[in-house]
């Protein structure tokens, strides 16, 4: 798939961004959105060099914005020599053409601009694979404006063939087969995830899905947390693979961890729907870690728009901890003590100082203790092996070396009773 912004040499593609305020938002909600155009912009590796506003009570059918406003800005573009104009709402195909003349430049949206940016972040085959089926499915209806200028192709005979096939039916047909083949193909990527759980679950081993919005610290947390080396960038969607690694709890209880993509506002609908095969590990997770950057000052609106995106998986009701990271950027205590107010058994950290890691740990395993039994073992000291295996599985509360036996009293999962049975000589209810 051809990258959506070329750089001509090596000068950077200058752009200029555009937003609308409608009736329904407020002059620091598209201030806000269009800085993070911005940041989006230059994570595409883009120069901006403008923007413009419209205040309007709903966007124009044929341009989004008026046509005066377009003149202005197109005015203004000119004198800039920019080479492409992104809006921050999605444009129709229609609109996207109609602007293209009006500016004489390339036309694209915020959707587009976070296709791009995957596009150029994707590592994995898998990954690579979403994001082709994202923005062919994207590119499909927007094909005429780049055949316009073709006529239909004759047929081999002349005009006793009559007309060909038209380049853009030609490539509508090649880009649906190229839609099914990749529909195959993560089909396929999916049954290999539901076999690689299935396996995850006869280990008993939970699995825990780190979520939050693009650039909150998930990637920095995993690596504080399990020693990974993902890559931690202060970008946008600095990572889009995702991770999974072991992490043992100081309860001697092991969990897998998973780093996801960051969510952002304005998520494209069809971006969720090509990662959903990724995605299923929250969907599947037994607890949510909602990462948020309380430095940001957006932190709350944020938190919000991971949440959307959490509804639109079908994930909204799955136990979540909440993880308040960055507090060493954090300047006053009101936010955090508001969010914590809000959110009960949430911890603050700093991935990136190590801040907070032990009570996140030690909450990490009040949430996914398994329901254990509390037992009293004797194993022969000779049964070094056995005893190794009672410390690795289990939580030993307190052991006792005398004579000839080993004595243990220990929390272990219900499934490893059997396997312990011989040296067991008092159990008590399960609990937790």
């Amino acid at each position: 798939m051809k990258a959506l912004i070329q750089n001509t040499g090596n000068r950077s593609i200058r752009v200029f961004l555009v937003g609308v305020e409608l009736k329904s938002r407020t002059t620091a909600d598209i201030r806000e959105s269009l800085d993070e155009l911005g940041e989006l912009a230059e994570t595409a590796g883009t120069q901006i060099v403008g923007e413009g506003v419209q205040k309007m009570v709903v966007p124009v059918a044929a341009t989004y914005i008026g046509p005066g406003k377009a003149a202005e800005f197109a005015k203004s573009c000119q004198e800039n020599k920019v080479d492409t104009v992104i809006f921050d709402d999605e444009l129709s195909p229609a609109q996207t053409r109609n602007l293209e003349k009006i500016f004489g430049c390339k036309i694209m949206d915020r959707t587009a601009l976070i296709l791009e940016i995957f596009g150029q972040r994707a590592r994995t085959r898998e990954g690579k694979l979403q994001i082709e089926h994202a923005q062919l499915k994207y590119l499909l209806p927007r094909l005429t404006r780049y055949w316009s200028h073709l006529s239909r192709q004759r047929g081999s005979t002349g005009s006793i063939g009559g007309e060909g096939e038209s380049q853009l039916e030609a490539d509508r047909r090649k880009i649906s087969e190229r839609i099914d083949k990749i529909d195959s193909e993560l089909d396929k990527v999916q049954r290999q995830r539901e076999t690689q759980r299935a396996g995850r679950q006869r280990s008993q081993w939970p699995l825990a899905s780190i979520v939050g919005y693009t650039n909150a610290g998930k990637s920095t947390l995993l690596n504080a947390l399990t020693g990974a080396t993902v890559l931690a960038e202060d970008k946008l969607f600095a990572t889009l693979d995702p991770t999974t690694r072991r992490l043992k709890l100081p309860t001697n209880q092991n969990v897998l961890l998973t780093d996801t993509v960051g969510f952002i506002k304005k998520l494209p609908h069809g971006l969720v729907e090509a990662f959903k095969a990724t995605l299923e590990e929250v969907v599947q997770a037994d607890l949510l870690l909602h990462v948020v950057d309380v430095s940001h000052p957006q932190a709350e609106e944020q938190i919000a728009a991971v949440n959307a995106v959490l509804a639109e998986l079908g994930a909204a009701e799955k136990s979540t901890l909440m993880v308040f990271n960055k507090v060493d950027l954090l300047e006053g205590a009101g936010v955090l003590n508001r969010l914590r107010e809000k959110y009960a058994n949430a911890v603050s950290i700093s991935a990136k100082t190590g801040e907070g890691i032990a009570p996140l740990l030690a909450e990490l395993g009040t949430q996914l203790r398994p329901v254990r039994e509390f037992l009293e073992l004797r194993i022969p000291h000779e049964q070094a092996a056995v005893i190794a295996r009672l410390h690795a599985v289990g939580q030993v509360v307190e052991k006792r070396y005398t004579g000839k036996l080993a004595k243990f009293k220990a929390r272990i999962p219900q499934h490893f009773h059997a396997e312990f049975a011989p040296y067991i000589v008092k159990a008590e209810a399960p609990g937790i």
